[in-house]
C-alpha cells in the first residue's frame, strides 16, 4: 500500500480548522435567519422573526449538551464569550455548567428587581435620557403597585390585566407603552432563565377593548394661516426667548428638539448655514439646513439675549436650552389647537400643493429618511443648493402671503 491519500487528508483537516471569535458587533447586528459559528461552540442563533440568543454546544461529562447563554439584544457579543469561556473551563474540569448555572437561577426576582436590571441595561444606549427615565418611571406609577412584588416566573396573564384594564381605554397611548415596557421585561426574564412559556402580554391584550385608531399625524395649521401667524408673532409683545426660536422653527422647517438644542458651533453665519450633528438627528445622520436673511435676524437677535451661552435659544437658565413645552405654551396662549411639530407638515403641504420644487428635494428639506433603500444607496448629496431655493421661497411665503 502507499501512503499517497495522506496528503488530502492533512490537507482536508488544515482547511477544516475550527474559526474563533469569527463574528463581529456588526456581524451580529445584521446577522440573517440561521445559525451563526463565533468558534469554540458558541454560536448566534437567529429565529425567522428576527429574535437572536446566544448557544453554546459543550461537552459535559461525555455528553453533548446545548446550553443557552441568553437573548443578543440583552448580552453583547463580548460578555457571551466570557460566559461561554466560564462554561468550557467548568465542563474541561469535570464540573457541570449547567447543575452551576440552575443553582444561580434559584434565585428569582421580582417583577420589579427585573425591570431594574432591564432598565439599567439599556439605559446607556438611549439618545434621550428623558426618555430612558420615563421608561422606568411608567412602570412604577402602574405596574409596580399591582405585579411589583411577585416573583417573575409566577406573574400571569390575569396579573398583567389588572396592570392594563385601568388605563387601557382612558389613558391610551400611555396603556401601549406600558404594556410594550412589561413585554421587554418578560422577554428579558425569559432568556435569563426565569421563567418558560408565552409572554403573557398578548394573552392580556386579548381580554382588553379594542382601542381607538392612533392619530396618525400632528395637528398641523394650515399653510394658508402660517403667514399670518408670523406676523402677529413678530408684532406681539409677548416673550421674545419663546417666539424668537418658534419662528426660527417655522422657517427652518426643523424639529423642535433640533431647534431647542441648537448651539452657536453650529452655525456658520459666513455660509448661511446650520449644520446638526448626527447625534441630535432622527435619522442618526448630520443635516444641513440653508438660512435665509430672516433666520439670521434671528440668531443676531438671539445673540444679544444670551451673549455667553453655547446655546442659541436659552430658558431662564442661559447655561441650558429651553423646554419643549416653551414653543407649545405659545401655540396654547393663543388658543390654536396645532402643534409646533406640526409646521414641519404646513410646510410640506405649501410646497408640494404650491410649489414646483421636486418632492426629493422637499422630503431631504425634512431630513426624511429615504425609505427606498436602492433610491437611498445612489444619493450622494443632499440637494443643498436645491434646498436654498425651496427654502427661500417659503420665506418669501411666509413674509408676503403669496403663493408661486
Amino acid at each position: 500500500m502507499t501512503d499517497e491519500p495522506a496528503e488530502p487528508i492533512k490537507r482536508r483537516l488544515k482547511s477544516g480548522r475550527h474559526p474563533e471569535k469569527a463574528l463581529s458587533a456588526k456581524a451580529v447586528q445584521n446577522a440573517k435567519p440561521g445559525r451563526h459559528t463565533d468558534g469554540n461552540g458558541l454560536y448566534l442563533v437567529v429565529d425567522t422573526t428576527g429574535a437572536k440568543r446566544w448557544l453554546l454546544r459543550v461537552v459535559i461529562k461525555r455528553k453533548r449538551c446545548d446550553i443557552g447563554l441568553g437573548s443578543a439584544a440583552l448580552v453583547p457579543l463580548a460578555e457571551a464569550r466570557e460566559k461561554a469561556l466560564a462554561y468550557r473551563k467548568i465542563a474541561r474540569q469535570g464540573g457541570d455548567p449547567l447543575f452551576d448555572d440552575k443553582k444561580k437561577r434559584a434565585i428569582i426576582p421580582t417583577f420589579k428587581e427585573a425591570a431594574e436590571l432591564v432598565h439599567n441595561d439599556r439605559k446607556a444606549g438611549y439618545k434621550n435620557q428623558k426618555h430612558a427615565a420615563q421608561w422606568i418611571s411608567t412602570l412604577k406609577m402602574y405596574a409596580f403597585p399591582f405585579i411589583g412584588d411577585l416573583p417573575i416566573n409566577i406573574v400571569g396573564t390575569p396579573d398583567v390585566l389588572k396592570v392594563l384594564f385601568p388605563i387601557w381605554t382612558s389613558k391610551e397611548e400611555t396603556a401601549r407603552r406600558v404594556a410594550q415596557r412589561i413585554e421587554v421585561v418578560f422577554d428579558w426574564a425569559k432568556a435569563a432563565g426565569h421563567r418558560t412559556g408565552d409572554n403573557p402580554v398578548e394573552g392580556a391584550k386579548h381580554g382588553l377593548q379594542k382601542q381607538k385608531a392612533r392619530k396618525g399625524h400632528h395637528a398641523a395649521m394650515p399653510f394658508k394661516d402660517v403667514p399670518a401667524f408670523v406676523k402677529a408673532l413678530r408684532e406681539s409683545n409677548g416673550n421674545a426667548a419663546s417666539h424668537i426660536p418658534l419662528e426660527f422653527l417655522i422657517l427652518t422647517a426643523a424639529r423642535t428638539n433640533e431647534v431647542l438644542g441648537a448651539l452657536w458651533s453650529e452655525i456658520d453665519i459666513e455660509g448661511s448655514t446650520w449644520t446638526i450633528p448626527s447625534e441630535r438627528m432622527k435619522a442618526e445622520r448630520e443635516h444641513r439646513v440653508p438660512l435665509v436673511a430672516r433666520a439670521i435676524a434671528l440668531l443676531d437677535q438671539a445673540r444679544l439675549m444670551s451673549p455667553t451661552s453655547n446655546f442659541i435659544f436659552v430658558g431662564r437658565n442661559v447655561e441650558r436650552p429651553p423646554s419643549n413645552m416653551t414653543l407649545l405654551e405659545v401655540l396654547k396662549r393663543a388658543k390654536l389647537p396645532y402643534t409646533t411639530h406640526g409646521f414641519r407638515s404646513s410646510f410640506r403641504d405649501w410646497a408640494g400643493e404650491t410649489t414646483a420644487h421636486p418632492a426629493d428635494v422637499c422630503e431631504m428639506a425634512l431630513a426624511h429618511t429615504i425609505k427606498n433603500k436602492t433610491e437611498a444607496a445612489y444619493r450622494r448629496g443632499d440637494m443643498f443648493e436645491r434646498r436654498r431655493a425651496l427654502m427661500a421661497d417659503w420665506a418669501n411665503f411666509l413674509e408676503t402671503g403669496k403663493l408661486l
